[in-house]
């Protein structure tokens, strides 16, 4: 059975923390170096179910995406949900490790699993300087009302579902994908030619100029669905590093959706645009 210090070491490995954003908070937030680990929880989110989840699951540590602490804190007291969740991690001796924007441009990353469950072939980075974001091809094109079909099908279940922007009819070969919020992005999509991007969490302004000045399809998501398939991807590779390892690691993916919107309200009168419902 190895040691947290041997197993955040392999992850290090896969996602290095050097290759994270400055203002990003990655690394081990709580965990005693030398504490045996059998059980390992991915998740997304670190809130307090799926805390609570690692602890019924007997988990010794628990891998996230999104940090804990992003900001900083002077305080863990528990009277904070983010105190709590310290708290009960600690008390039932549970590591808690985040790979966030090291995630996003390792590869394969972020990016690479949510093309995958897509069924896109990733064929480069979007932002090559950084590893940020997959620019893919389809193996047949298709409607970019067909694009975001695909999209509802593949991603998680979520109360936003899949919006779209842009001509439904127009046929998709090379599409831009970036789990997380991608509006940033922009500049990089619109250099790589390609006739959609799909991301998350994309906002008015950015998102009507896009379509106003070049055409481009956007399919928009929920942040969570657009990275959850990275948390598959990531107990996959520390499952193969256990075999190889010889450590025999219960490698498990959260089941809790940690989405925070759990409920979308059609309007009751729908202006007809041309875009797909």
């Amino acid at each position: 059975m190895p040691r947290l210090s041997e197993v955040i070491a392999e992850l290090d490995a896969l996602w290095p923390p050097e290759r994270a954003e400055q203002w990003d908070a990655v690394g081990t937030v709580c965990g005693d170096p030398d504490a045996p680990v059998r059980r390992v929880l991915f998740a997304v989110d670190p809130v307090r179910a799926v805390a609570d989840e690692a602890v019924a699951l007997g988990a010794d540590l628990l891998v996230t995406h999104h940090p804990l602490y992003l900001r900083g804190t002077t305080t863990v007291a528990a009277g904070h949900f983010k105190g709590r969740v310290v708290h009960t991690l600690i008390k039932h001796d549970v590591a808690l490790h985040v790979a966030h924007t090291n995630a996003d441009t390792a590869d394969p990353g972020v990016s690479d699993a949510l093309a995958a469950v897509l069924g896109l072939r990733p064929v480069a980075p979007l932002v090559p300087a950084s590893g940020l974001g997959r620019i893919c091809e389809l193996d047949e094109p298709e409607t970019l009302r067909a694009f975001a079909e695909r999209a509802a099908r593949a991603l998680p279940a979520t109360a936003q579902g899949i919006r779209t922007a842009g001509d439904p009819d127009a046929l998709v070969r090379r599409v831009a994908v970036s789990g997380g919020s991608g509006d940033s992005l922009f500049d990089a999509v619109r250099a790589a030619g390609v006739d959609a991007f799909l991301t998350a969490d994309l906002r008015h302004h950015p998102a009507s100029e896009a379509v106003q000045h070049t055409g481009l399809g956007l399919v928009d998501a929920a942040h969570w669905a657009t990275e959850q398939p990275w948390c598959d991807l990531a107990a996959r590779q520390l499952a193969e590093i256990s075999d190889r390892r010889g450590w025999d690691l219960e490698v498990q993916v959260s089941t809790a959706v940690t989405d925070p919107w759990s409920h979308h309200s059609a309007s009751s009168a729908h202006l007809d645009t041309g875009a797909p419902n």
